[in-house]
């Protein structure tokens, strides 16, 4: 079980940790609103085709024009907004096969990244990672935020220390502008609550066990092997997430 004292309270789908509620960065304020904004495209509060107007969103993020054009030019660059001529910024339609290509790249990218990263990630973070997914593996509370959000901690922490010490700075690159789209397509899925989602958790930790596992015998072989299995297995969730009717249409 986990303790609850472990970790800071969760906090809601769309609202700001207090801590980042004072004076933010201008970098800062343009990642939230890519986030934002890409949360609800893939969640469907957008309608494929729909225009996004920078107007109306300064408004709604109280903000100039530039960091809403910036935010939809990221947007752009990881390919779920289309900036059209006469037109401004329309939202790309993510259906069944585009998810399907999006684990195929991500699976790609990340086997790589993990093969190279053998032998470069700390002993201690490995340590730390096989312990925290193993408490992960015995919490009984499947269903609490609390436990969503821990899950999610953890397996942005192991992608983002492979991809760090893979030591190639272009395959870096490619992770960190496709990452924030495989991050709001899974967090999009372990919202699902009520659905069989949530015991996806339980598969998760487990995978990631191998990965970490293969990482600290310095196994590349195996270590792609685990990867490729845990990106494989994300379809099985990502996907009706894609095919269900979302609110917008």
């Amino acid at each position: 079980m986990l303790d609850p004292d472990d970790d800071a309270a969760p906090v809601p789908a769309g609202a700001t940790p207090a801590e980042d509620r004072g004076v933010r960065s201008p970098r800062g304020r343009r990642q939230e609103i890519v986030e934002a904004l890409l949360s609800d495209i893939v969640a469907g509060q957008f309608a494929s085709g729909e225009r996004l107007i920078t107007e109306e969103l300064a408004r709604r993020f109280s903000v100039s024009h530039t960091p809403i054009r910036e935010a939809l030019s990221t947007l752009a660059g990881i390919g779920v907004v289309e900036l059209r001529p006469n037109r401004g910024a329309v939202v790309r339609r993510m259906g069944p096969r585009d998810l399907i290509d999006l684990v195929h790249v991500r699976r790609a990218l990340e086997c790589e990244a993990v093969r190279r990263a053998c032998g470069r990630v700390s002993t201690e973070l490995l340590d730390h990672l096989a312990w925290q997914f193993g408490r992960l593996l015995t919490a009984r509370d499947l269903r609490g935020l609390r436990f969503v959000n821990l899950a999610r901690r953890l397996d942005n922490e192991l992608h983002d220390a492979i991809a760090t010490a893979c030591g190639n700075a272009l395959l870096v690159a490619e992770l960190n502008r496709l990452k924030l789209l495989f991050r709001a397509v899974r967090d999009a899925a372990w919202r699902r609550v009520g659905t069989p989602q949530h015991r996806r958790l339980l598969e998760e930790a487990d995978e990631h066990l191998a990965i970490v596992a293969a990482l600290q015998a310095g196994d590349r072989r195996q270590a792609h092997r685990a990867m490729s299995r845990h990106i494989r297995a994300a379809i099985r969730y990502w996907l009706p997430l894609m095919t269900s009717k979302s609110p917008s249409e």
